[in-house]
């Protein structure tokens, strides 16, 4: 049955090998079933319930990845998309409750499901400059490394120079630099796990140093009525907040895009032109799980690049998604695990996803200014402003403005122009 539905012979693998690569996959993202609701219980969200929404929108949108497109791609609510519901939507914006921002969340859904379904994707991917989609991804990572800094109590707030050092001889900040070490060391070496081994280490030693408490390991899911259609859909049709639902969509839409052809590439799935065959199925998991995660309680969902350690193992089919989907059911039984575990034990995971992402920077064309410098303004906008969203404003601002006084009006896509104009809009009028 697996042989047929799956076509395993056909893409060189069997059952043993999707098994493996699903639990491989799994080991390597398994740190989001913790982190996700540590980042968005700041907001006032119930840990518990957020923590069962985590598993089930990731579970969603693994089967339907599995099942229906038939990749072994596997996805959960996205690093970088929580902090920025978190701290720019939620508590950088007066005003603006944890409910609302599910409702963005929500709408961007909406939106990405009906560009999924008319093949407008294309049109929007293919306009946005390179060099800024390279600076989004960079942008995110620094922004994720500030984070991380902050939660190891690495840096802390100063009158007189914004940040500084903050108290390296905390035992909570030395487990944070000790986690970060051990992570990036088991990666180098090629062991599975390491983001979750690295977590729990730290959270291991703290307990035994009387840092925090041990509450357990297994017990029956919680409830997820706290967080359950919560979402605030009027609040979030709000005209000051439209900029948000498009921040939302637009970096999810990139993330994902960018995670299956890297992944699809590397697992030789792409076919003789270049292209990912059931492209519409692929998308239309991520689309329909950013809703009913929305729906259920949790920031946006979409597509791993950890995936990419299951396909290197061998997983070349739904099969290895389809496993990731049980094994976040299973996890579903570890919440008194998850509440076990403190923010700076979650700080080393947030740093190292940083260095991953911050690699965006070096395919930039640096020998193009006006591409270089709009890249630069968008990476460095984004940790110094404390916002996602500000930041690819500055980026799209300054390239098409660059552009225009350089008197390189060919490289201006009208797209570009108009994303550039509702940003100014916005500054100007709503913010």
């Amino acid at each position: 049955m697996l042989e047929s539905f799956f076509k395993l012979k056909e893409h060189g693998t069997d059952v043993r090998t999707e098994v493996l690569a699903g639990f491989t996959t799994f080991l390597t993202m398994a740190y989001i079933i913790f982190v996700n609701p540590l980042i968005l219980s700041k907001t006032g969200m119930d840990f518990n319930a957020v923590f069962v929404a985590t598993c089930l929108a990731a579970a969603l949108g693994c089967a339907i990845m599995g099942l229906v497109a038939n990749y072994p791609m596997a996805l959960a609510p996205g690093m970088g998309l929580n902090a920025y519901f978190t701290y720019s939507v939620v508590l950088g914006s007066p005003g603006v409750t944890w409910q609302v921002a599910l409702g963005a969340v929500f709408l961007s859904g909406i939106i990405f499901l009906a560009v999924s379904l008319f093949k407008v994707r294309e049109a929007i991917v293919n306009a946005i400059p390179q060099s800024l989609k390279f600076a989004i991804s960079a942008g995110v990572g620094l922004f994720l490394g500030i984070i991380s800094l902050k939660s190891a109590g690495l840096i802390t707030g100063s009158p007189a120079t914004l940040v500084t050092l903050g108290d390296i001889h905390a035992p909570s900040t030395l487990l944070a630099i000790f986690g970060f070490f051990l992570i990036v060391a088991l990666e180098y070496r090629r062991v599975h796990g390491s983001i979750i081994i690295g977590i729990l280490a730290v959270t291991v030693l703290s307990v035994v140093l009387g840092l925090s408490e041990f509450k357990g390991v297994f017990s029956a899911p919680p409830s997820l009525a706290p967080t359950f259609m919560q979402m605030d859909l009027g609040g979030a049709l709000n005209v000051g907040l439209l900029g948000v639902v498009f921040v939302f969509f637009f970096v999810d839409l990139f993330d994902t895009t960018g995670t299956l052809v890297g992944v699809s590439h590397r697992a030789g799935l792409l076919d003789k032109d270049g292209k990912l065959p059931r492209l519409k199925r692929a998308l239309m998991a991520d689309s329909v799980a950013i809703v009913a995660g929305a729906a259920m309680g949790t920031s946006s969902t979409t597509a791993y690049v950890e995936s990419a350690a299951g396909t290197a193992v061998g997983g070349r089919t739904g099969l290895t998604a389809t496993v990731v989907a049980i094994l976040f059911l299973v996890a579903l039984f570890l919440a008194p695990l998850a509440n076990s575990i403190p923010p700076y034990a979650t700080a080393p995971a947030l740093c190292y996803v940083a260095v991953l992402m911050a690699r965006g920077l070096a395919e930039i064309a640096w020998d193009d200014l006006t591409e270089a410098a709009p890249a630069v303004v968008t990476a460095i906008a984004m940790p110094f402003t404390f916002s996602i969203a500000d930041g690819i404003a500055f980026g799209f601002i300054s390239f098409v403005v660059i552009k225009l006084l350089a008197g390189r009006f060919s490289d201006l896509r009208p797209a570009v122009v108009i994303i550039a104009a509702l940003w100014l809009m916005k500054f100007a009028f709503f913010h």
